[in-house]
């Protein structure tokens, strides 16, 4: 049969490859008018679609920068004037004079040596600790102990007690006795609800000569002088001198941020209003503004995905000198990365360190690139830059246009997230190309095959007739000559498979004999044509097993239940042979030969065995518990070199035989009574299994070996 196919195979006709076929052709031409269709389609997409998106992304971030500019703007606005609401009014104006009066009276009070060194070891010993540690500065120990006999009173009676504490706002009269106490406890109702109700850090109130005359939180600003002082330097100390030149009460003037050193370093900003009437000024008032309101509104209050600024978008401030002013993004959400990204970006790692002890970026964190410097040039646009914590974001820039305040406002989100629709859109686009170019495929791979289909299938079933499948059909529906071929074909392959089907099973039949008489690795070479089979194996373990009393029970019986309870005992027997791993050699009526090791090497096999041997033993005693028999089972296993392999010719048996086998049945016979007994080979590797007792001996190849029973 073999030769028949293989000669069909020979004579069927291959197409030479480099001819192109009718079908080839019109595929060609339709992919091709397909491809290119939908290439030009594609592309003009991807132009117009990524320009689209593109401006959204930009029209997202302006929307944003403005909203935030305006917001900015709305608050400092605000802040504007509730101060001028606070400097005109009857309670500031009284407060004003009677401090006013209450400083004047101070000027010859002079402090005890004893209060002056308190003084000077509350900044050494409390304060200026606490500022040098936020600041990293060194400050002397008298740095903010002002000049003034009043001022370094003041500071003695009221900043050194509780200097910003939540208890300065309660504090009215130290009992010092002075007009100044009475002053201050006058107005001290008027300024802490001021900063209570509101949210202000602090309210100080200067007199004419620039004077800090009160402080609500009796900062060590308190008694200095802005003018000449320790503050003369600062945005405070402009704003002050701004207001008061242009000697109207309705002026109010915002300052940029600065670090505050009564606030323990922290940013801060002012806005300076003067007090007093149509009679005129009696001094100003200073609000110290919490950078958290400006943080609240550039952040959204922490809500950046909320307001469509993804995973990386941030909003924030700068001034003239390059450095924010709110707080960074990262910065919030995790200061660890942040450090390492502005250190990775040129920032000091002392700066990167300040500022996440800080926890706020204002005035520290610098931002002097590009759509910085366009903004403070007064330019509004979008642009790709590199940002201060690394990598490449789109930003939208322009200025802030806030009075008083020369800021700028950037928005920026990571050029990877804010172009990921674009990138989105760019694999849709491209997916759907390639989807439309496999439709158009599939389609004209449908058409073309529409000619050729019948030809093609008859002749891919000839060719997988010729390969030996003959349970190929082909399609016959119509009534053409080709529907009539096709007939024809099914018919020739029906008959061709059922003489494959006949042989294929009488082949199956032909192997599952062979297995019972012999391992598969014998039976594969007796296959092949090998008569003389032998092999030899050095470390077996055998097991020589006879069925003792079988005859006196099998008397009653006939023999069809002499059958039945043969079967019985070796179907038992076979299922323990294969839980102990053991392969069944030969099978008699009255015994059984068995060997481990042989077709599988098994380092235990002699336990195997004993296992095997004492599992027979139990399925007899079962046997004889169920039918009333008086069978037992005598058995010898040995280990030790085999020979296995095909005996005679004219009735081929497997079989094995050797000096193991021999000794096993010497062994099973060294008593009458039943029982499994080993030699002494078997008995040295399983004796601590068992329990033995010596029997007898018997000759083993010129030596003698004890013969051991099994105690079990």
């Amino acid at each position: 049969m073999s030769g028949a196919n293989e000669g069909t195979a020979g004579s069927v006709q291959t197409r030479p490859r480099w001819r192109l076929s009718i079908q080839s052709r019109l595929l060609v031409m339709l992919l091709a008018v397909g491809i290119v269709s939908a290439g030009v389609v594609g592309t003009i997409g991807y132009v117009s679609g990524q320009e689209s998106l593109r401006d959204a992304i930009v029209d997202k971030l302006t929307a944003a920068r403005e909203l935030r500019t305006g917001e900015v703007s709305a608050l400092v606005g605000e802040i504007q004037r509730e101060a001028s609401l606070a400097t005109d009014n009857s309670s500031a104006r009284e407060a004003s004079v009677a401090l006013n009066a209450g400083w004047d009276a101070l000027a010859g009070a002079t402090l005890s040596p004893a209060q002056n060194s308190a003084l000077e070891g509350f900044y050494r010993d409390e304060f200026l600790p606490k500022l040098e540690k936020q600041t990293g500065e060194r400050y002397a120990d008298r740095a903010f102990v002002p000049d003034s006999a009043a001022g370094a009173y003041l500071q003695y009676w009221y900043t050194r007690q509780n200097a910003g504490s939540p208890a300065s706002l309660t504090l009215t009269d130290p009992g010092d006795g002075s007009a100044y106490s009475a002053a201050h406890a006058a107005a001290q109702g008027y300024f802490a609800n001021l900063v209570e109700t509101v949210g202000y850090q602090d309210v100080l109130v200067m007199d004419l000569d620039a004077n800090v005359v009160f402080s609500a939180y009796n900062t060590p600003a308190l008694g200095t002088n802005l003018d000449d002082g320790p503050f003369r330097d600062s945005k405070l100390a402009d704003g002050f001198r701004s207001a008061m030149t242009t000697n109207s009460i309705d002026t109010v003037v915002t300052t940029d941020m600065e670090t505050w050193a009564p606030s323990a370093g922290a940013a801060t900003m002012w806005v300076v209003s003067p007090i007093g009437d149509a009679g005129g000024i009696t001094g100003a008032m200073a609000l110290q503004v919490p950078v958290s309101w400006i943080n609240d509104v550039t952040t959204g209050y922490g809500q950046w995905q909320a307001q469509g600024l993804g995973d990386t978008g941030e909003i924030y401030l700068a001034g003239t000198d390059g450095l924010m002013r709110s707080n960074s993004r990262q910065l919030i959400e995790d200061p660890g990365t942040y450090a390492q990204s502005v250190i990775d970006n040129g920032t000091t790692a002392a700066d990167a360190d300040r500022i996440v002890a800080v926890g706020d970026s204002a005035i520290l964190q610098n931002v002097d690139q590009e759509p910085v410097r366009r903004a403070l040039a007064g330019q509004s646009g979008t642009m790709t830059s590199s940002q201060y914590i690394g990598g490449e974001s789109i930003t939208a820039y322009g200025p802030a246009n806030i009075e008083g305040l020369d800021w700028v406002v950037v928005a920026r989100m990571e050029t990877s997230e804010a172009f990921a629709p674009i990138t989105d859109f760019t694999r849709t686009l491209l997916l759907s190309t390639l989807g439309l170019v496999l439709a158009i495929s599939v389609l004209s791979l449908l058409l073309s095959q529409a000619f050729t289909g019948p030809i093609r299938r008859l002749a891919v079933a000839v060719r997988r007739i010729a390969g030996g499948d003959y349970s190929v059909r082909v399609a016959a529906g119509g009534s053409d000559e080709m529907g009539e071929l096709s007939r024809d074909f099914n018919e020739m392959a029906a008959g061709l498979q059922i003489k494959q089907d006949l042989i294929d099973r009488q082949r199956a039949e032909n192997d599952r004999l062979l297995r019972t008489l012999m391992p598969d690795s014998l039976a594969a070479r007796y296959r092949e044509g090998e008569q003389t089979i032998a092999e030899q194996h050095e470390d077996v373990a055998v097991v020589y097993a006879e069925l003792l009393g079988f005859d006196d029970f099998s008397r009653a019986l006939d023999g069809q239940q002499e059958t039945l309870a043969l079967n019985e005992l070796m179907r038992g027997f076979d299922e323990a042979a294969e839980r102990a791993g053991v392969e069944s050699v030969r099978t008699l009526r009255g015994g059984y030969l068995a060997s481990c090791g042989l077709t599988v090497p098994r380092v235990d096999n002699a336990r195997r065995a004993v296992d095997f041997a004492l599992g027979m033993r139990a399925h007899v005693q079962r046997f004889n518990e169920r039918t009333g028999a008086a069978l037992d089972l005598r058995a010898g296993v040995d280990t030790g070199a085999v020979t296995s392999g095909l005996v005679a010719r004219a009735s081929l048996a497997y079989d094995l035989w050797g000096d193991a086998v021999d000794l096993a049945s010497r062994v099973r016979r060294a008593a009458d009574a039943g029982g499994v007994y080993v030699s002494d080979a078997v008995h040295d590797r399983v004796h601590g299994l068992w329990e033995f007792t010596e029997v007898g001996t018997v000759d083993a190849s010129g030596h003698t070996s004890t013969v051991w029973r099994i105690d079990a």
